[in-house]
């Protein structure tokens, strides 16, 4: 690899290439001077590239014969790599309940659910796997057999997954028609103005930063949220949230536009700055919460749905994780000191 060309990785996680052309440089075609450049690449690889527009000259498409000149800034997104099926793994799992169409999982918090470019091993699928052996095809995808819907990296709780490709093709209708029960408790910084309400409102990806998502008026896809107060303690709320739609981060998103962010969501404003928030016990108290629970404290406490084999609805529960019991009983002695002061 010479000066003249850096490798970073982009806001998707792919792998990218930026030449700064150096002064000097006598012209050349582009699709000779990038086989050139970089190592183990063809001139016929490269051409294929530029034709897929993953080659960018100053910012713009361009044909494989144009000119490299001094000064030229190229931009080469390259591909990623095929992704490998998922292995089993001997990893601990909470079943809640199974049978031989489905397995209902209280997943905790820090499992990824299935592997992906950042985490190839140890999720909830290489588990199964282990566990089970085969999982639905429904999705003709090997990294992701058997899962229906999915929650986040450090939200724990509950979750089904198909073992066969029937189960799976009703459970998915279902989830598209909005049918199935599912209820979330979320402790939040703030207290809600009323003590229950819906948001509602397109959730797309925040322009200005591609890892968030954010409520818009423009474009996106259409999210619900109802929630409930359920007890508060001066700086902080206890939530309960039922989703009509099941959209990347709704909860997150929804609750802190309306000022409650989740806390320990440091995405969405759960670890500091909230108005609540403002005397220097009111601090300390938030700066020992995060310690308990370091991770959005965000728990999918309740899954019902029409089970596909037995036909009938069926409802399950899970109990709150220890870090979340403990952030609340925390909370609750914080603030019956507080009324006493």
């Amino acid at each position: 690899m010479t000066r003249e060309l850096e490798r970073t990785v982009s806001e998707e996680g792919l792998e990218v290439l930026l030449v700064d052309v150096p002064a000097g440089k006598r012209p050349e075609r582009l699709d000779v001077y990038l086989a050139r450049l970089i190592e183990n690449a063809t001139r016929s690889k490269v051409q294929a590239g530029i034709e897929s527009g993953a080659v960018l000259v100053n910012g713009r498409q361009t044909k494989a014969s144009c000119k490299v000149l001094p000064g030229d800034k190229i931009k080469i997104t390259l591909p990623r790599p095929p992704a490998p099926e998922a292995e089993p793994e001997e990893i601990p799992l909470s079943i809640v309940y199974e049978d031989s169409d489905l397995v209902i999982i209280d997943k905790p918090p820090g499992m990824v659910v299935h592997p992906a470019y950042s985490n190839w091993t140890g999720t909830l699928v290489n588990a199964l796997l282990h566990h089970i052996g085969k999982l639905s095809e429904f999705h003709g995808d090997p990294i992701r057999p058997g899962i229906v819907h999915r929650i986040d990296k450090d939200t724990s709780g509950l979750l089904v997954v198909a073992k066969n490709e029937t189960v799976h093709a009703r459970l998915a209708r279902d989830f598209a028609r909005h049918s199935i029960e599912r209820e979330y408790w979320a402790l939040c910084l703030g207290v809600p103005k009323v003590t229950s309400g819906t948001v509602s409102g397109l959730i797309a990806r925040d322009p200005r930063n591609r890892k968030k998502f954010a409520v818009s008026t423009k474009d996106g896809k259409q999210a619900v949220t109802h929630f409930e107060l359920i007890s508060s303690f001066g700086i902080a709320s206890l939530i309960r949230c039922h989703l009509e739609t099941g959209r990347t981060h709704q909860i997150r998103v929804h609750l802190s536009s309306i000022g409650l962010p989740i806390l320990g969501d440091s995405v969405y404003g759960g670890t500091g700055g909230h108005p609540a928030v403002q005397s220097g016990k009111q601090k300390q108290t938030l700066a020992n919460l995060l310690k308990v629970i370091p991770r959005q404290a965000l728990h999918a406490r309740t899954l019902g749905f029409h089970h596909p084999g037995k036909n009938e609805f069926v409802r399950f529960e899970s109990e709150l994780p220890e870090d979340f019991r403990l952030a609340l009983e925390r909370l609750t002695v914080f603030y019956e000191e507080s009324v006493h002061d």
